[in-house]
């Protein structure tokens, strides 16, 4: 007599969930990708098992959306969520716990709507003039940090790009300064000249800290002295935002400083093939969202209407 085939849950437990989660996470080969799924995942997980009884299927994933939308998260957020959770139902399908027809219910649910343009923030060419010269010591630290600055604005490097550059890595091409071979977000390489204004910070931070070989940029202990093989992301985080606090530029990001650098190619005559080249996009609409909208603030359309007071 022919045995019944097993069949699969509809309402996953922590176990199940968990070791769902790992095969994706392990499938993920970018380490930015499993940091940002794995949050994701922990946190419909969190909300999953808040009430045990619920079936993991196209409804409560529904469910999970309107949450998110309640939370009022970005649409990009919510869409990165739904993307994980998608991708979680079909590890769990493929593992033999979850049918194919629920995952495939899954797969079917819509993400978030982007309606109109998020206002962006970008830096003139003055204001990050004032950014890169802001640490104007002499100490090892700011010197360094000069350096960062401006390959952040200048060649329009990601935070996860700019942790794994090596002193070797700069090569002289039809002499100029580039960044050869470099692997950016999903494993995309690419070609990135470095003007000579950048290369000069650079060179003076070499000399300064005495460095030969291996990663460009390194931490600084107290005593003054340089260690370790290189430091995380989330440090370009803090010397971004406290180098722009310092100067009076408000809350920057480093990924407004690759905006920025967009901008300011794009203004200076730059094409957009060749931005996009330089920022490693596959879309030329995503380099023309950094570019910022088109819509101008200053000396706006409403400024002069007709209904202003008159001057005395």
């Amino acid at each position: 007599m022919a045995k019944r085939a097993k069949k699969s849950k509809t309402v996953l437990r922590l176990p199940d969930l968990d070791y769902s989660k790992s095969a994706v996470l392990n499938s993920l080969p970018s380490l930015n990708s499993r940091r940002s799924y794995e949050h994701a995942i922990s946190d419909f997980i969190e909300w999953y098992c808040s009430e045990p009884r619920l079936a993991f299927n196209k409804t409560v994933v529904t469910r999970y959306r309107i949450a998110l939308e309640q939370r009022r998260y970005a649409p990009s957020t919510i869409n990165l969520r739904l993307a994980a959770v998608r991708r979680l139902a079909y590890e769990a399908s493929d593992c033999g716990l979850l049918s194919p027809d629920l995952a495939a219910g899954i797969r079917r649910v819509k993400g978030a709507k982007r309606i109109g343009v998020r206002l962006g923030n970008w830096l003139s060419a003055e204001q990050s003039k004032r950014l890169i010269a802001a640490p104007s010591g002499q100490r090892l630290q700011d010197v360094r940090n000069r350096a960062l600055l401006a390959m952040l604005v200048g060649c329009g490097l990601r935070r996860a790009e700019i942790v794994t550059v090596k002193i070797e890595d700069f090569e002289l091409r039809e002499e100029h300064w580039i960044l050869a071979d470099l692997i950016g977000k999903g494993g995309h390489m690419r070609t990135v000249p470095v003007p000579t204004w950048v290369k000069a910070t650079v060179d003076a931070w070499i000399a300064c800290a005495e460095l030969r070989n291996g990663t460009l940029f390194r931490a600084i202990g107290k005593t003054g002295k340089v260690y370790g093989g290189g430091f995380t992301a989330k440090v370009i985080w803090s010397i971004v935002r406290k180098t722009a606090t310092d100067c009076g530029l408000g809350t920057i990001a480093p990924h407004d400083l690759r905006r920025t650098c967009a901008r300011l190619c794009h203004q200076a005559g730059g094409e957009l093939e060749q931005i996009q080249f330089l920022l490693g996009h596959v879309s030329v609409q995503t380099t023309e969202r950094y570019l910022g909208c088109k819509q101008r603030l200053r000396n706006a359309v409403n400024d002069r209407i007709g209904l202003e007071p008159e001057s005395p």
